[in-house]
């Protein structure tokens, strides 16, 4: 981390996870607004939060795997408690930051969030819980406001491919997926 932050303070433009069409994880996907809105789609079964094309999963009322295969946004188990929507995270690689101060975490990382409307209905309010006993000291916590507005999502491009972009030396395939 130093060393990145003192890329940034010699001049360099930080590394985010969206320059790169990378997903955002969590609660790194928070930490960035844009111009699309973050939806809310609700099954009996799941909850699927879309945000910037992007597209992260919640099943409702079960127990986390015993052992999840770390992925981008991990696996994330929810239930109600009253009008609040509490969504647990385990199961994360550790590709990304926490945060768009480029924090870094481990595989233990486990985020613990708390989604309710607020405001009359006016606002979506996000407060989270992150714990890694192997990076951080002690839990902390963070707190994210939504803005209710009529928008629809709109087409972003992401140039992939775009290892050259602030040379952060991306990881380039050997062969296409294709």
């Amino acid at each position: 981390m130093k060393k990145g932050n003192d890329e940034v303070l010699a001049g360099k433009v930080a590394f985010t996870w969206n320059s790169s069409c990378m997903p955002g994880g969590v609660p790194g996907f928070m930490g960035f607004g844009g111009p699309n809105p973050t939806y809310f789609l609700q099954t009996p079964k799941q909850v699927v939060i879309i945000h910037s094309e992007q597209f992260r999963h919640v099943y409702l009322d079960v127990p986390h795997s015993e052992n999840p295969k770390p992925s981008w946004y991990g696996e994330s188990v929810g239930h109600y408690e009253g009008d609040t929507l509490v969504i647990d995270t385990i199961g994360q690689n550790a590709r990304l930051p926490v945060d768009v101060y480029r924090t870094p975490h481990t595989e233990k990382l486990h985020v613990v969030e708390r989604w309710k409307v607020v405001d009359d209905g006016k606002m979506m309010e996000a407060r989270f819980t992150v714990d890694d006993p192997d990076a951080f000291n002690r839990p902390w916590t963070g707190m994210r406001r939504y803005r209710r507005a009529p928008l629809e999502i709109v087409e972003t491009i992401c140039a992939e491919n775009n290892e050259h972009l602030f040379d952060y030396h991306i990881p380039i395939a050997s062969k296409p997926d294709f």
